[in-house]
C-alpha cells in the first residue's frame, strides 16, 4: 500500500506542479509554498499524518526533521541531500528520489539552505523545529 500512496503522491507533484504532497489511503494533501512551510503548515494543522507518504521537490535536512515529526513512512523527493537521506533512513523511513546532492543550494545559487546550514549537527527533530522556526524569523527579518 505504501508503494501505491509514494506512486499516487509523486504523481500528484509532477502532474499540477505542488512543492509538497501527502498521501495515505483515500487522504491526500498538497501546497505549493516553497522551502519548509508547507510541513511547518502541515505539523501546525494538527492533524495526525503518521504512515502517510510523502512527495517533495526538494528535500533538506530541515525537511528531513519535519517529515520525522509528521510521522511519514515513506518519502519520495525530486532533490535530496546526503544527510536528509541518512536522517530519513535512520528514522526507519523509505527514501525514494531523482537526484542526491551533497546539500541543498540557497535560492539565490550562491551558498548552502540557510535551514539546511541551521540545523546541521541537531539530532532532535523537536530541537531542530524550533531552530527552523527561529531561523525563518530571522530570514522574514533580513
Amino acid at each position: 500500500m505504501a508503494m501505491k500512496n509514494i506512486q499516487k503522491a509523486k504523481d500528484i507533484l509532477i502532474k499540477n506542479g505542488y512543492t509538497c504532497v501527502l498521501c495515505s489511503d483515500g487522504e491526500e494533501y498538497h501546497s505549493a509554498l516553497r522551502g519548509v512551510k508547507p510541513l511547518i503548515d502541515f505539523l501546525e494543522s494538527g492533524k495526525c499524518f503518521h504512515g502517510f507518504s510523502a512527495a517533495d521537490k526538494t528535500v533538506g535536512l530541515g525537511a528531513a526533521h519535519l517529515y520525522i515529526l509528521l510521522g511519514v513512512k515513506t518519502v519520495w523527493a525530486n532533490v535530496i541531500s546526503e544527510p536528509a537521506k541518512a536522517l530519513l533512513e535512520q528514522n526507519g523511513i523509505s527514501v525514494f528520489y531523482e537526484t542526491q546532492v551533497p546539500y541543498i543550494i540557497n535560492r539565490k545559487g550562491d551558498g548552502k539552505c540557510p535551514i539546511e546550514t541551521a540545523v546541521n549537527g541537531i539530532n532532535d527533530s523537536k530541537e531542530a523545529y524550533k531552530t527552523i522556526i527561529k531561523t525563518l524569523e530571522n530570514l522574514q527579518k533580513g
